[in-house]
C-alpha cells in the first residue's frame, strides 16, 4: 500500500507568505511614522523661524514708531510754549495699514492683493501727558510725608468715594520704603518701593481702588506738577484746593478753546478769589510722556508702552514694556 505523506515545504508556504505580509505592513507603518515625524519637525522649524522673524520685525517697527514719537516731542519743544491737547503729539494714530506708510515713503500708490500677509500689518498708537495725573512720588519728600500732596490725594479719594484708610496705609508704607532706601540698608520688614501704579497693591491698595484711580495717577522718577492744560476734571478738582467740580469742568471747556498760557491766566479763568495756584504743584507744560504703540499682524497684536522724559530738546526713554494683546478689540490704555 502506497501512502503519501504531506510535503512540509508546501504546508509552510502560507505561513511564510503571512509573515512576509505582516513584515511589509510593519515596515510601511514604520516608514510612515518616520516620514510624518520628519514633516512635523520641518513644519515646526518653519513656524518657529516665522514667529522669530515676525517678533524681530515687530520690535523694529515699534522702535521706529517710538523714534517718531521722540521726534514729535523734540519739534514741539523747539517751538516752545505750553503743552496742550491741541498739539500734534496729542493726536492719536488710528489703525493704519503699514504698507500704506511704505508706499507713501516711496511716493507710490498702494496696489496689490488685499490677501497679501505683508499688507495685513496695522500700526496704531497714542501719546499721553503723564503730568496730567497725580504723581505717587510727590507724596514723599526727603523721607517725610509731603502734606500738600497728601491733601491732594485725599481729595481724589473723597471724590471717587474710596476708603481713606487705604490711602493712609499706602502713605505709611511708602514712608517705610523710603526710609529703608535713604538709610542704605535693606530692611526685610520694610515694603518694596513700587515702580508702577499696579505695584501699589504691595502697599495695601485693593484691586477695586487700583482700578478706580488708574486713569488719574502715575508713578514717575521725580516730583512733578500737574499740567492744567491736559489734566481731566477729577485731577484738577484734587490738585487745586478750593476748586469745585463745575469750575474744573468749565476750565476744561475754556482751555479747549484757547490753551492756558500761564498760571495767572488759569487763575483768571477760574474766577475764584479763594483759589491760588502754586508753581510747585501746577504748571502749563510737561516733561514726562507715555507712548503706546500697537502692531497687529494677522490674529496677534503686540503692544508696547514707553515712558519718555523731555528736557529741552533731549528726549530719552525711561522704560519700555511689551506685551501680546489677545483681544483684538481691546482699546489702547
Amino acid at each position: 500500500m502506497n501512502t503519501r505523506w504531506p510535503n512540509r515545504r508546501t504546508a509552510a508556504r502560507p505561513a511564510q507568505r503571512g509573515a512576509a505580509i505582516l513584515m511589509a505592513m510593519l515596515t510601511l507603518v514604520l516608514v510612515t511614522t518616520l516620514v510624518s515625524a520628519m514633516m512635523w519637525r520641518q513644519w515646526r522649524g518653519v513656524e518657529l523661524e516665522s514667529a522669530q522673524r515676525m517678533r524681530v520685525q515687530s520690535a523694529w517697527i515699534l522702535t521706529g514708531a517710538l523714534d517718531w514719537a521722540r521726534l514729535i516731542l523734540r519739534e514741539d519743544a523747539r517751538q516752545g510754549g505750553s503743552d496742550h491737547l491741541a498739539e500734534p503729539w496729542a493726536v492719536p494714530l488710528a489703525p493704519a495699514r503699514l504698507s500704506s506708510f511704505l508706499a507713501a515713503e516711496r511716493g507710490q500708490a498702494l496696489v496689490g492683493d488685499d490677501t497679501d500677509p505683508a499688507q495685513e500689518a496695522f500700526l496704531s498708537g497714542q501719546m499721553e501727558d503723564l503730568q496730567a495725573r497725580l504723581n505717587v512720588t510727590n507724596l514723599v519728600e526727603n523721607g517725610q510725608l509731603h502734606a500738600a500732596s497728601a491733601a491732594v490725594w485725599a481729595r481724589l479719594f473723597k471724590h471717587l468715594n474710596l476708603p481713606q484708610g487705604e490711602l493712609e496705609a499706602m502713605t505709611q508704607r511708602l514712608l517705610q520704603a523710603s526710609a529703608s532706601t535713604v538709610a542704605g540698608k535693606a530692611n526685610p520688614l520694610a515694603p518694596l518701593s513700587p515702580h508702577t501704579v499696579a505695584e501699589l497693591a504691595w502697599l495695601g491698595v485693593s484691586p477695586m481702588t487700583l482700578r478706580a484711580i488708574d486713569p488719574f495717577v502715575t508713578l514717575l522718577p521725580a516730583r512733578t506738577p500737574v499740567n492744567l492744560n491736559t489734566a481731566p476734571p477729577e485731577v484738577l478738582l484734587a490738585c487745586v484746593d478750593g476748586l469745585e467740580l463745575a469750575q474744573a469742568r468749565q476750565l476744561v471747556q475754556s482751555r479747549a478753546l484757547k490753551p492756558i498760557d500761564t498760571l495767572v491766566d488759569a487763575e483768571q479763568r477760574i474766577g475764584n478769589a479763594a483759589v491760588h495756584l502754586d508753581a510747585a504743584q501746577h504748571a502749563v507744560a510737561s516733561r514726562f510722556f507715555s507712548v503706546t504703540g500697537q502692531l497687529r499682524l494677522g490674529q496677534s497684536t503686540l503692544q508696547e508702552r514707553s515712558v519718555l522724559q523731555r528736557d529741552g530738546l533731549d528726549v530719552k526713554v525711561l522704560s519700555r514694556e511689551r506685551e501680546v494683546v489677545l483681544d483684538q478689540e481691546r482699546p489702547l490704555q
